[in-house]
């Protein structure tokens, strides 16, 4: 079992907090090639792309595995997280042991001893104990306009499944939030990229 970090914006945060959100979609790099027809996935192994170059029968790109795990590994949640004021200073890697650490995961609201709120991206690996885990349950790739309106409330989208009825195709609430993080990257809803679906579990 295998620990793997991931970041999660304050409103996907809320979500898992609220027992919302048990799926995360993430752009597969790099992109494959327009060729794709199909992608293999060895039992216990990698996936490959199945691609019909011209001129030539099916091949097989390279493997690639999910940097993300494979079931039954670990995510470590990683949010906006903040320490002590006096420390405000130091750089992540250099905070004394004793230092708290607080992170959204511990609540909206940060407390009055924190300090600058900090960003989830620098978080060495020995504070990862004051982040919240999850057991992968699932992976698979697919396009991102192949999700279902189950899925998109899986994700963390404010639809519940009565008021989700009525959609068979582009949950738009999911669109808002894929675009609003991943548009300006080359990766919008549009251009339905392929992503890396990860189904979770959180840890008690």
């Amino acid at each position: 079992m295998k620990e793997h970090p991931i970041i999660f914006s304050s409103p996907m945060v809320r979500a898992i907090l609220d027992g919302r959100k048990t799926q995360t979609r993430r752009v597969i790099k790099p992109q494959p090639g327009t060729l794709v027809e199909d992608i293999y996935h060895r039992p216990d192994g990698p996936w490959i792309w199945l691609h019909l170059p011209r001129g030539a029968g099916v091949g097989l790109g390279l493997p690639f595995a999910c940097p993300y795990g494979k079931p039954g590994d670990l995510l470590v949640l990683k949010s906006q997280w903040a320490t002590e004021k006096q420390y405000d200073k130091l750089s992540p890697s250099k905070l004394p042991r004793k230092a708290k650490i607080w992170t959204l995961f511990d609540g909206t609201e940060k407390p009055a001893w924190c300090g600058r709120t900090r960003s989830a991206r620098f978080i060495p690996k020995r504070l990862y104990p004051y982040f919240p885990k999850a057991e992968i349950t699932d992976v698979r790739v697919e396009r991102v306009q192949e999700i279902s309106t189950e899925d998109a409330i899986a994700e963390g989208c404010w639809l519940t499944p009565k008021e989700a009825s009525h959609y068979s195709v582009d949950p738009p609430e999911f669109i808002w939030i894929w675009d609003s993080i991943n548009l300006k990257r080359g990766y919008g809803w549009k251009m339905n990229p392929w992503v890396w679906v990860l189904s979770f579990k959180r840890k008690d």
